[in-house]
């Protein structure tokens, strides 16, 4: 059985996420802690609860989603992972965050693993399956959970909401067509777990969701 820790981080808001199990491997989703304080709350809640962080996950690489990222590898030597299709935007971070006011001093923490459409990944008991889900980012991946029916979906499908299609190479209707086509297709009672906001569901997102 997993849980699931939630940290609202930075300026923008941005949800990341702790998952781990009952062997005390831990996965981190979507590192966006860019405050001092922010970082040490990330890193408290692994030590207070004995955790072992075995893998940096991104669902994709909006620089509000990665700015710990380069902190986790430097305190625990992991390097992150995400979809090769979202690397030129490592290129903008830091010109990105200057003009937005997060001023950035080094460049983005380089990807050690790119994951793909289908790919498994394990950590402790639990897997997570890929879908790759471009829209808002070319790159964009969600990561599912079947045995506990949870999903994080990154910026790809909020509560009542779905992810901008305005940035760079985003497209609204691939967006639309990738969500129908592979999200809405999970059972009803799956559980979302988003990049920004409250928690929802499948068959929530279905019913009420006004761009679906």
């Amino acid at each position: 059985m997993i849980s699931i820790k939630t940290f609202t981080f930075n300026p923008i808001q941005e949800n990341t996420y702790i998952v781990s199990d009952e062997t005390g491997e831990a996965v981190v989703i979507d590192a966006g802690c860019y405050f001092e304080n922010e970082k040490k709350a990330l890193q408290n809640y692994l030590e207070s609860n004995n955790l072992k962080l075995v893998r940096v996950l991104n669902t994709h690489l909006h620089f509000d989603h990665q700015f710990g990222n380069k902190f986790l590898f430097d305190t625990y030597g992991i390097l992150p992972e995400a979809h090769k299709d979202d690397l030129f935007l490592l290129e903008r971070v830091v010109k990105g965050g200057n003009i937005l006011g997060f001023p950035m001093l080094e460049d983005a923490q380089k990807i050690g693993n790119f994951l793909e459409e289908n790919q498994e990944i394990t950590f402790g008991n639990t897997t997570f399956k890929i879908f790759h889900v471009p829209g808002h980012s070319p790159g964009h991946i969600v990561f599912y959970c079947k045995a506990e029916k949870v999903l994080f979906a990154g910026d790809v499908l909020f509560s009542g909401s779905i992810g901008r299609t305005d940035l760079e190479r985003g497209d609204y209707a691939t967006l639309i067509n990738n969500i129908t086509e592979k999200l809405l297709i999970l059972p009803d009672d799956v559980v979302v777990y988003p990049g920004h906001g409250p928690t929802t569901s499948i068959g929530e997102e279905k019913v009420s969701n006004p761009y679906l």
